[in-house]
This record gives structure tokens, C-alpha cells and sequence, in this order.
């Protein structure tokens, strides 16, 4: 059984805190500074790399089968494609943003200047009362438009306020947390692993624990554009865990109560000895983890091995239900996979 407490306070007070940093692929500054000071608060040595990814060094007992664990802080966004003549802007997904699920949704612009201006996603004429069509027009990035909290109308006006083409484009999180334990918000992929893994380096500087195995701590932020996974880890090493969200629909084994472990996903399949001693760890310590495969997915483990990376893989994480929207997971979910990560850092 587990041999200590996974502290729900910490979990969830940190959590809240990232999910509420803006970091949309590229420009992850804020999220990384602030995980960064988290780390340096326990005592733990951190460095940065030169695509501003964070690595954290927890020295273990041992360090002949050194190891990584990996999760990553960037989300999805956008960037301004075009400032549209009636000074709206047309936008660029980051990566796979399912258009329909973000009109409506509030954002920041973040300028090159540092200013932040809100606004929000709309259907461009998108009055019922003037458009017959925009009950059923499909929703894409063609069609939907910034619409700036500012008095603007031109483009020209709206170069004025400071953006410009190429400026990040943040969604609003929306977090909510239930009295039941859900958490609904934008973003929990991934920076609920994030949170898991922070919550368990915190379990074992409270309980004076040391990794079993010297260990490379990477904090990724170019993983949903797919180049994330080998950013400056230690050519020696013998085995990696990633965090990332785990798959819940139809076919799949996953629930938002619960860690999953992932066989295989639209890369091939993991390491099936790391998966199996993974999986024997969590039997080991009373901790449900279901197996699953993920039939529209990638994770920094893929993007590690199609970079030359030799060391063994397995990839778990909590159940997120709606991934890509607004999702939602259960503190139960988050809970077992900081432990489980917790155990697998002090397995030798």
C-alpha cells in the first residue's frame, strides 16, 4: 500500500495557480518562471533550456540507470494571422484547437510590447437577426474572428492599440472546482500531470524521501506542436516516464477517476517492460491504473524516440474527459497519478 500522503491542498492550490498562467505553444515564459520558483522554493536545483523548456535535477541514491520524467506545461492558442480591415483579427490555431468548442470563448492578446488586451472568439456576422445562416454555419478558423475590447474599427486602429501579426493569442481556462471533485477547465491537458508531478517532488521533500535513481525532471513546452520530448535530457538515459493526459470515449477503458497507463498510441506502441513494471509498482501500492490504447495521439515519449532517444518509455496520466475542449478530470484521477509517480521516483 502507499507509504505516505499525497497532500490534496498542495495539489489543488497549484493547479489552479498554472491552469490560470497563460501558455499557449511558444509562449510558455510565464507558466515555466512560475514552476520554475516552485522547485526553487523545495530546494531543487533547476536550469532552463535554449527552447526555454525547464529541467529540474533530483539526485538519487543511485545513478548506474538514470532517469527522466517528463510533462508539459504549453497548451493550445493561437496567433494572429491577419488584422481584418474592420479591425478584427483572424486567427491561427496552435496546434489542434477544434474551432467550435472556442467561439464564444474570452482571450488575451499578448502583445510583443507586453500589453495584454481582451477580447473574445465570435462568428463573424454572427447576429441570428441579420445571418440565416448562422445557426449552422461550420465553425473554423476562417470564420471566426477576434472581436477586441477596444474602440476599434479599422486596422489601423488596432495597430495602434500594439498588435500586430504574430501575436500570441491566450483562451480563457474557465477553472472550476466542484464540492463532488471535478475539475473543469481549459488546459488540464497537461498541466494536470504538471501539477501531479510537482505534488509528488513536494510528497517526498515533506517525507525527507530520495529518488531511488538519479533523475532529469523536463517540463516541456513545444509538445502539442510535437518537438518537445528530447530537449536536452541526458544522452545516458535508461528509462523515461511521461505524464500526459489520458484518453476517455467510446472504446476507451479510462474514467476521469482514474490513472491510465497507455500500451500504445498513433506512434506504436510503448515499452513493455517499463509498462509492466509500472503497472506491477501500482498493483504493488493499491493504486488502480488501467491500461489503454489512444488511437489519435502523441506524446513527448514519441517525440523523444523519432529524435534518437534510446531509453525505455511508458506514459501515464489522469483521465480527461473532452480532450482539446473543455475538459474535465477528478481530484481521484489526480491524486493516484501523483502518487504512482511519487512511487515510481523512490522504485529501484
Amino acid at each position: 500500500m502507499a507509504r505516505f500522503e499525497i497532500s490534496h491542498d498542495y495539489l489543488q492550490r497549484f493547479l489552479v495557480d498554472l491552469l490560470n498562467t497563460p501558455s499557449p505553444t511558444g509562449f510558455t515564459e510565464y507558466a515555466i518562471s512560475f514552476v520554475e520558483g516552485e522547485f526553487m522554493s523545495m530546494g531543487v536545483p533547476t536550469s532552463r533550456t535554449n527552447k526555454g523548456a525547464l529541467l529540474v535535477h533530483l539526485e538519487g541514491l543511485q545513478g548506474n540507470r538514470p532517469r527522466a520524467v517528463t510533462a508539459h506545461v504549453d497548451t493550445l492558442g493561437a496567433v494572429v494571422k491577419e488584422i481584418k480591415p474592420n479591425g478584427r483579427l483572424k486567427l491561427s490555431a496552435l496546434n489542434g484547437v477544434m474551432w467550435p468548442t472556442v467561439e464564444s470563448e474570452g482571450v488575451h492578446i499578448l502583445t510583443r510590447s507586453g500589453r495584454q488586451t481582451r477580447g473574445s472568439i465570435v462568428l463573424e456576422n454572427g447576429a441570428v437577426h441579420v445571418n440565416k445562416d448562422a445557426r449552422t454555419a461550420l465553425r473554423t478558423e476562417e470564420n471566426l474572428e477576434v472581436r477586441i475590447d477596444e474602440r476599434t474599427t479599422t486596422s489601423e486602429e488596432t495597430r495602434f492599440l500594439g498588435i500586430e501579426v504574430g501575436d500570441y493569442v491566450a483562451f480563457d481556462p474557465r477553472v472550476e472546482i466542484s464540492e463532488a471533485g471535478f475539475i473543469r477547465s481549459r488546459f488540464l491537458d497537461d498541466k494536470a500531470c504538471v501539477a501531479a508531478l510537482l505534488a509528488a517532488v513536494h510528497t517526498l521533500k515533506e517525507n525527507g524521501l530520495t529518488a531511488a535513481q538519479n533523475t532529469t525532471l523536463l517540463i516541456s513546452n513545444f509538445e502539442e506542436v510535437g518537438h518537445g520530448g528530447m530537449d536536452s535530457l541526458p544522452s545516458n538515459l535508461s528509462e523515461m516516464l511521461v505524464l500526459d493526459m489520458a484518453c476517455i470515449g467510446k472504446g476507451q477503458q479510462g474514467s476521469e477517476f482514474n490513472c491510465s497507463i497507455c500500451v500504445k498510441d498513433s506512434s506504436g506502441p510503448y515499452s513493455k517492460a517499463l509498462t509492466d513494471r509500472v503497472r506491477d509498482l501500482a498493483d504493488r501500492r493499491g493504486i488502480v491504473l488501467v491500461p489503454d490504447v489512444y488511437p489519435y495521439y502523441g506524446s513527448d515519449g514519441s517525440a523523444y524516440w523519432r529524435s534518437g532517444g534510446t531509453a525505455e518509455v511508458a506514459l501515464i496520466g489522469p483521465g480527461v474527459d473532452t480532450s482539446h475542449g473543455y475538459e474535465r478530470t477528478h481530484l481521484e484521477a489526480l491524486h493516484d497519478t501523483a502518487q504512482l509517480v511519487a512511487e515510481y521516483l523512490l522504485d529501484g
